[in-house]
């Protein structure tokens, strides 16, 4: 396997993964509405390739606000069909949170399972709106520096696009 920063030319093959994996409507969904017009934090968004150079899985990150916070949105994160059971979600989850940590990202949030989120160390996020329709027991979050989600809550709101590469551990 070989695991890379996903370049521009990978866009058309990482869509065509999210729509294998995902219901045709995932674009409808709320977290989309926060990526609108925000580019990606490139440096997050991870393609996973198998020995014959095919697209095994891939995980993204956006910018976002909380109660005024900068954070990240993790996801989506997809593993093709024939590849999954395998290990390899988990495998860009911890190594995309390795360099989010790395890069001085202080927080990050999803819209996911709690069963499967937390053996990574997310937990449920008190006091965190995600816009609707969105159940407020699927809205994680994981703390890359000490305490960085205490005291955060209010509405999740999109980011202004030149944060895509802010490194929030300043933010108070």
């Amino acid at each position: 396997m070989d695991l890379s920063q996903e370049e521009p030319a990978d866009w058309w093959e990482v869509e065509a993964l999210y729509d294998l994996c995902f219901a045709p409507g995932r674009t409808a969904l709320s977290s989309y509405r926060l990526r609108d017009d925000v580019p990606p934090v490139a440096q997050l968004c991870l393609c996973l390739w198998d020995e014959s150079d095919a697209l095994a899985g891939v995980i993204r990150y956006w910018p976002i606000r909380v109660g005024g916070q900068s954070a990240l949105l993790l996801g989506p994160v997809a593993v093709h069909p024939t590849r999954q059971g395998e290990g390899l979600a988990g495998l860009l989850i911890r190594e995309s949170l390795k360099r989010a940590r790395a890069a001085g990202w202080a927080r990050v949030m999803l819209v996911g399972d709690y069963p499967y989120y937390r053996r990574f160390g997310f937990e449920k996020l008190e006091g965190v709106q995600m816009p609707p329709p969105t159940n407020p027991d699927r809205v994680l979050g994981l703390s890359l520096t000490p305490g960085a989600w205490t005291g955060v809550s209010g509405m999740v709101t999109r980011a202004t696009p030149q944060a895509a590469g802010h490194k929030d551990a300043t933010d108070p």
